[in-house]
């Protein structure tokens, strides 16, 4: 058995590759040429592509009144610095979040753009995994993120792949006043209250003024002191208006001292409140870009699929190669049958 593959090795060694084929060269060259005629015909009826690229960075993650209304010695609610890796991650979740896909299918009904019929099987499906094939974003090496749309038209995969880029700062933009619309109202029920509640102790304090009580501490030192002269200068009349006037501090005083200090406490509290309050509006009423577009998608003037040649020449060579290996295999086969029958008789 060993010496019957030594010699079959032996015979196909000394066989030239170029002997092999010119051997066989009509059964090689009508498979080749067959392929190629075939593989061409095939390549142009593949529907062509073109291909759409918007390329942006992400900007940092600090909100709009951080950004305006803050102060920040170290920068780090600076609004024109470019976000990093963490940011880039952010934003390509929301690029494959639903809500995006969803909005672009039913405002461009992609269903009927790619014949997808919506009463057949898993049209969805069918839908989604249409879209994967043509839509793709990644995170470049120099962490900037690049969304590429195919399509049959150019111009469809460059308006699909701008408007993508500009749902993130709507999407963004949704998400944050969406939260920051809740903090808004609540923060303008409390601010409203403090200034309601600061307006009826002013009120009160004008009441109180009205019947003379202007500054109690003052008031009461200033008039202690006239009131004991009076008696000193024995000055009756004058007593008793004094005298009048202490019971008037004294029934009103503490009140109107009491609602003086809390007053001022709760304006120095309104200043603070109202710094909030000012940025939490801003965040929940004003839109804000979050990205830095460096490369705005423009319709392609060249097809980006297929590549009717490399298919070609592929199929070609792939279709020569297999037909030599079988021819091979086919001899080999033969040759190793005829040794068997040789080796019974």
């Amino acid at each position: 058995m060993s010496d019957n593959n030594s010699t079959q090795s032996s015979d196909f060694s000394s066989a030239s590759l170029l002997f092999f084929i010119l051997k066989w060269r009509k059964p090689i060259l009508v498979v080749t040429i067959a392929t190629a005629i075939i593989s061409a015909a095939v390549s142009f009826m593949i529907t062509e592509r073109y291909l759409s690229t918007a390329i942006f960075f992400p900007a940092n993650n600090s909100s709009l009144s951080k950004g305006l209304m803050t102060e920040d010695a170290q920068g780090k609610n600076d609004l024109s610095k470019f976000g990093e890796e963490e940011q880039a991650e952010a934003m390509l979740q929301i690029l494959n979040s639903d809500k995006i896909r969803w909005r672009l299918w039913s405002k461009y009904q992609m269903m009927d753009h790619y014949d997808i019929d919506p009463l057949g099987a898993n049209p969805q499906t069918k839908l989604a995994n249409k879209w994967d094939d043509n839509v793709s974003y990644k995170r470049t090496e120099f962490n900037s993120i690049r969304i590429d749309v195919l399509d049959i038209s150019p111009d469809t995969a460059a308006l699909l792949a701008n408007e993508i880029a500009a749902l993130v700062d709507t999407m963004r933009n949704e998400m944050i006043r969406s939260r920051a619309q809740a903090a808004y109202e609540i923060m303008d029920e409390e601010y409203s209250s403090l200034v309601s509640y600061m307006t009826d102790l002013d009120d009160s304090l004008t009441v109180l003024r009205n019947k003379g009580v202007q500054d109690y501490e003052k008031q009461i030192e200033m008039i202690t002191g006239v009131y004991y002269q009076a008696i000193a200068d024995n000055n009756t009349r004058a007593v008793k208006q004094l005298q009048m006037e202490l019971d008037t501090l004294a029934k009103y005083g503490s009140a109107s001292k009491s609602m003086t200090e809390n007053l001022e406490f709760l304006r120095e509290r309104l200043v603070l409140q109202k710094g909030k309050y000012d940025e939490i509006r801003v965040d929940a009423t004003k839109n804000l870009t979050w990205k830095f577009v460096v490369n705005e998608a423009v319709a392609a003037e060249k097809k980006e699929y297929p590549i009717r040649w490399l298919i070609v020449v592929v199929s070609t060579m792939a279709s020569l190669l297999l037909s030599v290996l079988s021819i091979i295999a086919v001899e080999n086969y033969n040759k190793y049958m005829t040794q068997l029958k040789q080796g019974k008789k």
